[in-house]
């Protein structure tokens, strides 16, 4: 129904015009770099939820669970396929609540719900035909695989204490499960071990268990750990207990806009101040990170913004994008290096709508950051309202500097000018930026100018799948250097300048 749409709306531009527009000078500072992410720093999970999980007296999963997914839709293949390759995070809340058949394992129950079960659901299972079909779709689409495993294998819950899981770690499905999946050839990139707080030693094990079946280093799926939300006693128990090379990243989770019914879900997008707030979190984590020393640094591997599967008002909206671009922004400049959005589909929060696999307005942000972001992050530095968000990094293809610039503003509007930062002296003047070719502007905007829409303009034209569902081109607006970058209210926009010189990108 959204073919319609060839532009815009022209009542865009001139509610854009009419907004108020203040000067800002930004610096980036290009001398040396300030933190390193990922080639593939932008991820998407898949979870194991089945239909029958509700929140809030809603049932957004459908059949985009990882047991009952359709694998075989264009639209489906082609959004993983965009991103050339994407990185995909196979797990969530009920991994620890899956055995895989394979071995000794006969029975293969599904999911179902039970009161008193992991997160309210019994034991469900991966059969090998299952796996053998996702391998395959992940072979065609060029994915990038972690998968999270059982950690509870084998575990009983304390009858004194809920939630405490006694007993160690039975590693035999696990090994089972890996023997397989090399006999098939599948490759994985990492494992994610999401382990419990008293049960550190276990990812010992499993570190032990990778290297034995997996014989050449190379090849070696890398250790990942230990998932869920931040804190720093448990984070640094879980480390010392493991010791030096075993857990190979630090993974944690952010749901920093809190539950996703809260009334108040917009008001904590548009906040500055809100946003800022998660920084102690990162913080911490590279504190850490900086510490222990894992070779994979720190990675968000699963982020949803609002918990419980997501605002059902919110996170498919253009307005989304205000949080999720200005999370993976921040979160680069300390230092994570990999940052898996909750979810591909599913929920509210999907990138893609979970019944017609249409991409949401986060997908193309997260598409854009994929193709212009380079791994090297720069410093930038204003004097402004803090409405405006500026984050830098080297041009994912160089030459260049690609920068993003988000407007939490609803009537203000921003002309840009920039400079290169003098390096070693803080007391000299920046130097000016004088471009003298044309930068290449990606500008979004919300389909009809309600930042509520599900529909986002690229340079004007609307994002919607072709004929044949494919990714529509995505193609840059070619602008004079010597005109200022204009950002307008509530807008989000990637701008990549090829002459910028910055001695990091090089």
């Amino acid at each position: 129904m959204y073919f319609k749409f060839t532009f815009c709306p022209i009542i865009l531009l001139l509610w854009a015009s009419l907004s108020f527009a203040q000067n800002v000078n930004v610096v980036i500072h290009g001398a040396a770099s300030i933190a390193k992410t990922d080639d593939n720093f932008v991820c998407v999970t898949l979870d194991w939820w089945p239909a029958e999980k509700c929140d809030y007296n809603k049932c957004p999963w459908g059949k985009a669970g990882i047991l009952n997914l359709d694998l075989r839709y264009g639209a489906l293949i082609n959004s993983i396929k965009a991103f050339n390759p994407l990185r995909i995070k196979v797990g969530g809340s009920l991994q620890d609540n899956v055995v895989y058949k394979v071995g000794e394992v006969s029975s293969c129950p599904n999911f179902m719900k039970r009161e008193d079960g992991l997160f309210g659901f019994s034991q469900g299972c991966l059969s090998m035909e299952r796996w053998d079909q996702l391998n395959r779709f992940f072979n065609h689409t060029g994915v990038k695989l972690t998968f999270g495993l059982n950690a509870l294998f084998g575990r009983n819950e304390s009858q004194t204490e809920k939630g405490l899981w006694i007993g160690d770690w039975q590693p035999q499905n696990t090994r089972d499960f890996m023997q397989y999946t090399i006999s098939k050839g599948y490759k994985v990139d990492s494992y994610e071990f999401v382990d419990a707080k008293q049960y550190g030693k276990d990812v010992i094990v499993l570190k032990n268990l990778v290297k034995e079946l997996y014989a050449h280093p190379e090849t070696q799926p890398k250790v990942l750990g230990p998932g869920g939300f931040y804190e720093e006693k448990w984070f640094n128990t879980f480390l010392e207990v493991s010791g030096q090379g075993i857990v190979d990243g630090l993974t944690h989770h952010i749901y920093n806009l809190g539950p996703g019914d809260d009334p108040n879900m917009m008001n904590k997008i548009l906040d500055p101040s809100y946003l800022n707030q998660v920084s102690q979190t990162y913080k911490g984590v590279s504190d850490v990170v900086n510490k222990f020393r894992p070779q994979l640094g720190a990675w968000v591997s699963e982020s949803g913004g609002a918990l419980n599967g997501g605002s059902k008002d919110v996170s498919r909206t253009f307005a989304d994008g205000f949080w999720y671009l200005d999370q993976m922004g921040m979160a680069s400049t300390y230092d994570q290096k990999v940052f898996c959005r909750q979810a591909l589909i599913g929920g509210n929060y999907g990138l893609l709508n979970a019944t017609t696999f249409v991409p949401n307005p986060d997908y193309y942000g997260a598409l854009l950051w994929h193709r212009l972001m380079g791994s090297t992050v720069l410093a930038v530095t204003k004097e402004s309202d803090p409405n405006l968000r500026v984050y830098a990094h080297c041009a994912k293809k160089k030459p260049g500097v690609s920068l993003i610039f988000i407007n939490l503003s609803k009537d203000r509007s921003f002309n840009i000018t920039l400079s290169n930062a003098k390096p070693g002296d803080a007391g000299k003047p920046n130097y000016e930026f004088v471009g003298k070719q044309n930068r290449e502007e990606y500008l979004l905007r919300a389909l009809t100018g309600d930042i509520k829409d599900d529909i986002v303009c690229l340079n004007d034209v609307p994002m919607v799948q072709t004929d044949s569902e494919d990714i529509p081109a995505m193609d840059p607006k070619l602008v004079d250097a010597s005109t200022p970058i204009s950002i307008a209210a509530q807008s989000i926009a990637y701008v990549t300048i090829r002459d910028f010189e910055a001695p990091a990108c090089v």
